[in-house]
């Protein structure tokens, strides 16, 4: 078992202008009435936004460290000094700034909106090692037509086509812990490229469709830092800034276009219902995706490649048994539920990946509790919310892993309990306490 405990301090500014459409991160604001926030119209003509988010952390991590018993003696593999460890990637105390977030928005009524997030130090989204890029743009995306929020009934009928770099279809962006889940980390964390249409029929079905680049599959600790595995310091005989991780696989970011790979074909039909004021409401989403593995996909920060790549080992030494084809398909299921101040958002995700199945499933609740007013300063409320939450996480992974690999944990069956409390300062700053217990069964069954 691997602990860890997470203090963030989380400071947002809102966009100039009141009009602002994109919600901010919910790490930054309490939860509003989301059919309120929904309903804003923003009006006729150009508005356009801005806002920004820091974010500092005080972080102490166990350290675990598991013998790795592999050798880099053969001649066409990279020389690597020293043996072979699966560690912590930064064990014990740490008070760091982790990101600083620049929200820019454009919208055009209903018809035309356009989005960007830019990350700068972005520490704990690192992909996949600690050399990865420092400014990162994560979303930049424009969408034609109308969105509908997750669990949120449109007033009619209409559809929206959305292009650019841009959040999974079935990610859970209404967050309210600092830390991610399994299932989220190993299949939805990160953004893909393409292009996602929706139509709402009526105000109850919906559909959704997607093609897009496809996110690399790679390793990743799941816990708040990528660690670093196949770096240039590691090439070198040198120590690289960060431990391995005890990682994952995972579906990395897209940074780059590949204008020559298989696109990624994705789609979701879902179902919601909600009460006058949107505060009491439910939505089930099914989705689905496929698309053929890459040979190699070239990362940054790493020598080693994603996709068939990781999957075969370097040269094919080091192939998972019972890898087959090329073919990745992911099918799973969505439920968003909100009563008031509560809400639960669980996800399945049921995956194979060039014949290696896996599954995974998540819940996560939380309760947002507006507090009495008794202190103001500079006329807003101090302490105006409280935030208990907590999330169950687990990975069941059915392939065996090959008889030798610098990364045993692949195949390591997981499970993550993450629990906090959120408390409101003041309006745009928040505090969180949160705590992560790990557990994984290793393929020796210890």
């Amino acid at each position: 078992m691997s602990l860890r405990l997470l203090l963030a301090l989380c400071f947002a500014a809102p966009a100039v202008s009141q009009e602002r459409q994109v919600e901010l991160p919910p790490a930054a604001v309490a939860e509003p009435d989301r059919a309120e926030a929904q309903a804003s119209d923003p009006g006729p003509g150009l508005v356009l936004d801005w806002g920004f988010e820091a974010k500092a952390h005080f972080r102490s991590s166990d350290l675990n460290r598991f013998p790795v018993p592999f050798s880099f003696d053969d001649p066409r593999l990279p020389p690597v000094a020293g043996p072979v460890f699966l560690e912590t990637v930064s064990p014990g105390e740490h008070l760091e700034v982790s990101v600083v977030t620049l929200f820019l928005d454009a919208s055009w009524g209903e018809a035309v909106a356009a989005h960007a997030k830019i990350d700068l130090i972005d520490l704990y989204d690192r992909n996949p090692t600690s050399g990865d890029r420092q400014v990162d743009v994560d979303e930049a995306w424009i969408r034609f037509g109308r969105e509908v929020a997750p669990a949120v009934l449109p007033e009619r009928s209409g559809a929206y086509l959305k292009v650019g770099k841009m959040p999974k279809l079935e990610r859970q962006d209404d967050r309210h812990l600092e830390s991610y889940g399994l299932v989220s980390t190993a299949f939805n964390r990160f953004e893909d490229l393409g292009v996602e249409l929706g139509v709402d029929l009526g105000r109850h079905l919906y559909l959704k469709a997607t093609a897009t680049q496809g996110n690399p599959v790679f390793i990743r600790d799941p816990n708040a830092l990528a660690g670093d595995n196949g770096t240039e310091e590691r090439l070198r005989g040198a120590e690289p800034p960060f431990g391995s991780g005890v990682p994952i696989l995972y579906d990395a970011e897209v940074e780059d276009v590949d204008a020559d790979g298989e696109l990624e074909l994705g789609g979701a039909v879902g179902l919601r219902f909600a009460d006058a004021s949107g505060n009491r409401a439910v939505d089930l989403l099914v989705f689905g995706y496929r698309r053929d593995l890459a040979d190699t996909v070239e990362l940054e920060g790493t020598f080693y490649g994603g996709d068939l790549d990781l999957l075969r080992g370097p040269f094919d030494l080091f192939p998972y048994p019972g890898l087959d084809g090329r073919r990745k398909e992911e099918t799973g299921a969505n439920l968003w539920l909100y009563l008031g101040g509560f809400s639960l958002f669980g996800q399945v995700v049921d995956q194979e990946l060039a014949g290696l199945p896996r599954r995974g499933w998540e819940a996560e609740a939380a309760w947002v509790i507006e507090l009495p007013l008794v202190w103001a300063a500079g006329g807003s409320q101090l302490f105006p919310f409280l935030q208990p939450a907590v999330r169950y996480s687990a990975l069941d992974n059915r392939f065996a892993n090959p008889a030798v690999t610098p990364f045993p944990s692949g195949n390591w069956d997981w499970e993550k309990l993450d629990a906090g409390i959120r408390l409101g300062l003041v309006s745009g700053v928040d505090l969180t306490l949160e705590y992560a217990a790990n557990r994984f069964q290793t393929a020796a069954g210890e």
